[in-house]
């Protein structure tokens, strides 16, 4: 083994008897659930229910997992539809090869159906979710470190990665160590999510600002990045297909950021009434939030989560302790003298009304 370079490793698939374990499935799944959870702490301190990221998943990472595959097949058509090419590959997900592009755009679109279902605001959802998607994209890419894919041009340093024969690129046998690209964009990734989060604590953005930003960050990195790139893609005028999908994109979250303002929204109680209130508003304020969030481990609820009926619940109606409500009664109220002591030990048959079940108690 050669310590001088990143060595990779020597498999990617195990079996638990029949059943193989893929390392980028796995690694898939961690940065499915680091995103999901970065999402669950940021839409709980804006005040979206307790686990509502779940409901939202259930939307947005089938659509997002078949929007980056369908991407990545769209622009490397030859490994699938060429000569030597295999249609029914194009569904192998398992062997690596999700486009990031298709992953955003067809993964916003399953959250924002999931925003339907829950009634919370798109834009507000997603700029609170937004920073666990670079750390997600972060954990994932280890998994094309597994399949030794996805690397760079040749390099000699003690940071390049070892790839083996079997998985180098036609033209690229004779040299053994590359760029790891896919580690550089793993940690252009983390440093997107710091910004990320730390912007979004100093300017408290929103109407899917956070968003923009996060494209314009994104793609920033992923532009140099794909021009360390030797897989094959489709390319034109001297720059690979993603190249130009980071030049349009990056115009237009400029773009967005310039035209568009709007900051954080909350979810709030005004009058008994949820709502979506701006962040420093005196409704959010009045809920709890400080400096535009929930404190932490606090979860929002109704002014009568505290025990209290609803301002519709009438007495008569209310349960007591026991679960049983009192029933009405037209009796008059009952003698507590000798009367009452003479009820107490009549029998059935003598008291009035004998045969009701009224429960007094």
């Amino acid at each position: 083994m050669d310590f001088a370079s990143i060595p990779s490793p020597a498999e990617s698939v195990w079996h638990l008897g029949p059943i193989p374990i893929r390392a980028y499935a796995l690694c898939l799944i961690a940065g499915i659930v680091a995103a999901c959870w970065i999402a669950e702490v940021r839409l709980r301190r804006r005040g979206a229910p307790e686990w509502a990221v779940l409901d939202l998943a259930v939307w947005a990472v089938p659509f997002g997992i078949v929007g980056a595959r369908i991407y990545h097949v769209f622009t490397s058509p030859d490994a699938y539809f060429g000569p030597d090419g295999d249609p029914w590959k194009a569904f192998a997900v398992w062997e690596g090869g999700l486009g990031v592009p298709g992953a955003i755009l067809l993964g916003g679109v399953g959250l924002w159906l999931g925003c339907r279902q829950l009634k919370l605001p798109f834009a507000t959802v997603a700029d609170a979710c937004v920073p666990g998607v670079p750390i997600g994209q972060a954990v994932g890419r280890l998994g094309n470190w597994f399949n030794q894919e996805l690397y760079g041009k040749p390099l000699d340093a003690w940071w390049a990665v070892a790839i083996d024969v079997d998985h180098r690129v036609a033209g690229y046998m004779n040299y053994e160590t590359f760029h790891p690209t896919f580690l550089y964009e793993a940690l252009w990734n983390v440093g997107v999510a710091v910004v990320l989060v730390v912007a979004d604590r100093r300017w408290k953005f929103g109407a899917g600002r956070l968003v923009a930003l996060f494209v314009l960050l994104y793609w920033t990195g992923r532009f140099w990045i794909e021009g360390l790139r030797i897989d094959p893609a489709e390319a034109a005028f001297g720059l690979r297909l993603n190249q130009w999908v980071s030049i349009v994109v990056v115009v237009l979250a400029v773009a967005y950021l310039l035209l568009v303002r709007g900051s954080r929204k909350v979810v709030a109680y005004d009058g008994g009434e949820r709502v979506i209130v701006a962040w420093d508003s005196d409704a959010a304020k009045a809920t709890g939030y400080v400096d535009g969030a929930l404190p932490k481990g606090v979860l929002l609820t109704a002014p009568d989560g505290d025990g209290t009926p609803d301002d519709g619940e009438t007495e008569d109606t209310r349960p007591e302790e026991d679960g049983v409500a009192d029933e009405p009664s037209d009796e008059p109220p009952a003698d507590t003298t000798d009367t009452a002591t003479a009820d107490e030990t009549a029998s059935d048959e003598t008291r009035p009304g004998a045969g009701t079940t009224r429960d007094d108690g």
